[in-house]
């Protein structure tokens, strides 16, 4: 992706990214689209099954992100309330209704002064699903193999109820400030719990994080009634979580979870990186 702000970018990064293309995929075709200066990254849950049923699931806010990858997810998004939800809701029904499409899936958004910009379609399961399956209650899995039995969905969208706020932090092994990958052993381990927490992992102590894969080794994913009373339980589970011999980004979201911006829910998708060439280099 290349962003020109003036026609004379413009031919500067057509050639670039067409460079760029040929030589990773063996086509340089390129497309041009809007460049939205600060938009939330909003993505909607749905699933349909093979009897004509289509449902949302709400939204989920990524928009804290570093080169475009998710780092922290919540549901709902601070930003969208009810009637905006209802909404754009019923857009991404209709959508998936006439596609007939069948089975879990996620539309993507860039959300910007009260306008949604189509991003993509996921059409599997997504990483961060647990917070929505944590504010309405749905266990995504199960129906998904539902669906694939050749079932019906268990539910109705006037069955769908959101109740509270959840947060998911991607627990990776790298370091905190550079983000140097940090394979090796680990020698001590805590999984936080309590009321409202999940730790989704295959960690323990003695388990070695090998330098082949991608570095998350786990999802911290916490409900509360209310987002402030979430945010509290996610750095209490934060402080409780013990991964030692190799390095992890829990400080990171430490840090994060205390910035007002963050507490106000007042971020968009360049705000991470922007607060991060703020902060003292390791």
């Amino acid at each position: 992706m290349k962003v020109a702000q003036t026609p004379d970018d413009l031919v500067e990064a057509v050639s670039t990214a067409r460079a760029e293309a040929k030589a990773a995929f063996g086509d340089d075709a390129v497309y041009m689209e809007r460049y939205l200066q600060t938009p939330r990254h909003i993505e909607l849950q749905v699933i349909a099954d093979s009897f004509g049923n289509v449902c949302h699931l709400g939204e989920r806010d990524c928009s804290l992100q570093r080169r475009h990858q998710k780092v922290l997810e919540e549901a709902p998004s601070p930003v969208i309330d009810a009637l905006t939800r209802a909404k754009i809701g019923k857009v991404v029904v209709d959508a998936i209704k006439a596609i007939g499409y069948l089975g879990v899936g996620t539309i993507e958004f860039l959300y910007e002064n009260g306008e949604f910009f189509f991003i993509e379609m996921n059409t599997r399961l997504q990483v961060e699903h647990p917070v929505t399956e944590a504010i309405t209650g749905i266990d995504l899995v199960r129906e998904q193999i539902r669906i694939a039995a050749g079932l019906p969905l268990s539910f109705r969208q006037e069955d769908i109820i959101f109740e509270g706020h959840a947060i998911e932090c991607r627990i990776n092994a790298e370091n905190p400030k550079t983000f140097t990958p940090s394979p090796g052993l680990i020698t001590d381990f805590h999984a936080p719990g309590g009321l409202g927490v999940r730790l989704d992992s295959a960690i323990y102590a003695g388990y070695s994080i090998p330098p082949y894969y991608d570095s998350l080794i786990g999802k911290l994913i916490v409900h509360g009634r209310d987002r402030e009373e979430c945010i509290a339980r996610v750095n209490r589970c934060l402080g409780e979580m013990v991964v030692g011999g190799i390095e992890t980004t829990i400080p990171l979201f430490q840090e994060l979870l205390v910035q007002p911006d963050i507490l106000q829910g007042d971020y968009d998708i360049h705000w991470l990186e922007r607060w991060m060439k703020d902060q003292p280099s390791a």
